[in-house]
Order: structure tokens, then C-alpha cells, then sequence
């Protein structure tokens, strides 16, 4: 399951915009010297999305891709995954959060079966969370 809900968080990161960081030391990005006092943004969509990380099937959803880890699925990159921001700037709720998706998928799945909605259109819309601009219509039956 938590391949699944990396996934979806590669896909359709909780954030959409990305994270402003302020450069408090002089510092080397890739190639680029950054001053004291710049202020940079790290664009989480446009790395979750790039076929240089993730291959030429970026778009498509293939839990698989995790099944050797996060370094693995980023060729050994795996600041190029970060849904809930990374090192002493990670959501403190991210534990919390993918936790309760695992149990609430879980008892779902124990009790219901669903599949989509033949009218369903996929169609995610980025506000500041990314979401179903048409909802999402399923057909749920009780198992």
C-alpha cells in the first residue's frame, strides 16, 4: 500500500506551488552560486513530473516504480521526492497523514469494493492542493 501512496503523492502532491526557501549561507545549487539573502522557489510538481527523474512514463501511474524504495524510483535521488518537503522542513504531519490513509484505505477496502463511474472525466485541478475539479464519481458496492 505505501508504494500506492507514494504514488499518488508523486502524481498529486499535497502541494501544489512548491516551497520558497531563504538562502541564509552561501551556497552551490547544481550550477548556480546562490548569495545570502536570495530567496528561491523548489517547484515539487515540476520534479515529481520530470522524465529525467522518473523516466518517460512520468504521467502514468505505476506504483511499481517504488517497489525498491524512494532511491531506487529517483536513480538515487531521493531529495527529488519530497510531497511533504524534505529534511528539517518536512510537514510534521506527514507520518500522521500517510498513516491515516493507510488505515482508511484499509477499512474501506474490507468492507466496500469500488471502481469508476463510466461518466468519471480525470481532470486535476491545482489550486493550493491538487483535487478533482469534477469530483471523482465512483460506484461503491457493499461487500
Amino acid at each position: 500500500m505505501g508504494m500506492i501512496i507514494n504514488e499518488t503523492l508523486r502524481l498529486y502532491s499535497p502541494v501544489f506551488a512548491g516551497f520558497m526557501r531563504d538562502v541564509d549561507k552561501e551556497t552551490r545549487l547544481g550550477k548556480f552560486d546562490l548569495p545570502v539573502g536570495v530567496q528561491f522557489h523548489i517547484p515539487i510538481m515540476a520534479i515529481h513530473h520530470d522524465p529525467d527523474i522518473w523516466g518517460q512514463d512520468v504521467h502514468l501511474f505505476k506504483p511499481d516504480r517504488f517497489s525498491e524504495g524512494v532511491a531506487k524510483a529517483t536513480n538515487n535521488n531521493p531529495s527529488a521526492f519530497m510531497p511533504f518537503g524534505m529534511g528539517p522542513h518536512t510537514c510534521a504531519g506527514f507520518n500522521f497523514a500517510t498513516n491515516e490513509a493507510k488505515i482508511t484505505i484499509a477499512m474501506i477496502l474490507q468492507r466496500f469494493t469500488f471502481s469508476l463511474s463510466p461518466g468519471y472525466v480525470h481532470s486535476p485541478f491545482p489550486v493550493l492542493a491538487v483535487r478533482p475539479e469534477k469530483g471523482v464519481q465512483v460506484i461503491i458496492n457493499s461487500l
